[in-house]
């Protein structure tokens, strides 16, 4: 009797001691995330804009770096994490700044369970960003000043209007081990000295491999279902859904937008906040199940050259007022309806119509030099009107510097509320 009730005792001891073990172990990677200073908070953030560049990166590693998973950690590659820090003012005049880390990594199975996994992080890369904070605040004013006005604010990001000239660099981490695990301090000091490594596992790997690895990883993790991408840099977004509206700026390849609606021509997108514009339809990758090009009952049936006929082509002045050709000898090129009795035949199609007799031309007026600057295009209806294309921008629209979308909002459109009409109706 008295060897099963100290059997009971000693197992009821065991777990108590685990669950004290627990606790502490929790309270320990609870308080490697969080640390209280005693400078300001202007103080504690200007620190953290110098340490931005280490607050995201990959992960050459996960042992060291992430706490164990349903699967073991080797089984995980392409680690990457992204650190966001919250800096909160106390009563007695301190601040607690605390560091949050999604890690993320692909897991490799022969089954269909392959993907990205959410890891949890076990502390370390917290304890290393708030060890570089702690640095800057001890390190004199001369060694910690900072004079560009983009790293006084934290995790921020460039405006669209506002971009870097060149890309940061990537830092790469060096080859590590659980036994040895540098700081991130010591990684981003070393990424300049650093020269590419070759793993000994794969002596084939590039830097253009990687580079495809870490847009992968930003692409597929927690990614939305209502995002559009823009499809070629140098596309526009406009305040307005209209052909004529003046860029606000030009997007860049596989910039990314929220998508707040969407008609047959133009889609509505967030650019930041509060801010809002729309992007011709063409020009970006709908989300998944959405056609980049909304279906056209005439397209069906018929070609887009289809649809009109050249009645007359002659070279003149510029028939208006328009002062990029005012005064100009032009083509111009006369069109009407196939069909006249068509209800169909809208803002899109007269577009790839015009864009079909763009680049047919073009040729012809290349070669006559200085005689032509331009093509205009009559669509020659009761709800016609004229488009006319500048001798400069079709150079740089063949060239392939002007996309499609750009191009529009370089010519004219007259009247311009028909073109805008017809490109904001259809709604979904």
């Amino acid at each position: 009797m008295n060897t099963r009730l100290n059997g009971r005792d000693w197992l009821l001891s065991l777990c108590g001691c685990l669950v004290i073990l627990s606790t502490a172990l929790a309270r320990t990677q609870s308080d490697a995330s969080q640390r209280s200073f005693a400078q300001s908070k202007a103080a504690i953030e200007k620190a953290l804009a110098a340490i931005k560049n280490n607050m995201a990166g990959r992960l050459p590693v996960l042992e060291g770096f992430a706490q164990p998973a349903e699967h073991p950690l080797d089984r995980y590659q392409r680690g990457y994490y992204q650190a966001i820090a919250e800096v909160v003012s106390q009563p007695s005049g301190s601040c607690v700044v605390r560091i949050k880390t999604k890690l993320t990594a692909w897991y490799s199975d022969s089954s269909s369970h392959s993907g990205y996994k959410l890891l949890a992080s076990n502390g370390r890369i917290e304890s290393d960003l708030l060890d570089q904070v702690a640095e800057q605040l001890a390190a004199p004013e001369v060694e910690k000043a900072d004079t560009s006005p983009a790293t006084r604010q934290l995790s921020s990001q460039p405006s669209h209007d506002e971009r870097p000239s060149a890309p940061e660099p990537v830092r790469k981490f060096p080859e590590a081990t659980a036994a040895v695990s540098p700081s991130l301090k010591d990684w981003a000091a070393s990424a300049a000295e650093e020269k590419p490594a070759t793993p000994s596992t794969n002596p084939d790997r590039s830097l253009k491999a990687e580079a495809e690895n870490l847009e992968e990883i930003l692409k597929n993790t927690t990614h939305p279902r209502n995002l559009v991408a823009v499809k070629k840099s140098g596309t526009p977004v406009v305040a307005t859904p209209s052909l004529t509206a003046k860029p606000l700026f030009l997007a860049s390849l596989h910039d990314e937008f929220e998508m707040l609606d969407f008609n047959a021509d133009w889609v509505h997108v967030r650019i930041s906040g509060l801010s809002r514009g729309w992007v011709w339809r063409n020009s970006v990758e709908m989300p998944e199940g959405i056609p980049d090009t909304a279906a056209s009952s005439a397209v069906g049936i018929n070609t887009f050259a289809d649809l009109f006929r050249v009645v007359r082509e002659e070279t003149a002045p510029f028939p208006g007022d328009w002062e990029p050709l005012r005064g100009k000898a032009v083509k111009i090129v006369s069109l009407q309806k196939v069909d006249e009795g068509a209800q169909n035949v809208g803002l899109r199609e007269r577009l790839e119509y015009t864009k079909y007799l763009l680049q047919k031309d073009y040729a012809e007026i290349a070669e006559k030099k200085q005689e032509v600057q331009g093509i205009v295009v009559i669509f020659d209806s009761a709800d016609g009107g004229m488009i006319a294309a500048p001798k400069l921008a079709l150079q740089r629209w063949r060239a392939g510097t002007l996309t499609d979308a750009a191009l529009w909002h370089e010519c004219f459109f007259d009247p311009p509320e028909t073109f805008d009409a017809a490109g904001s109706s259809g709604s979904r």
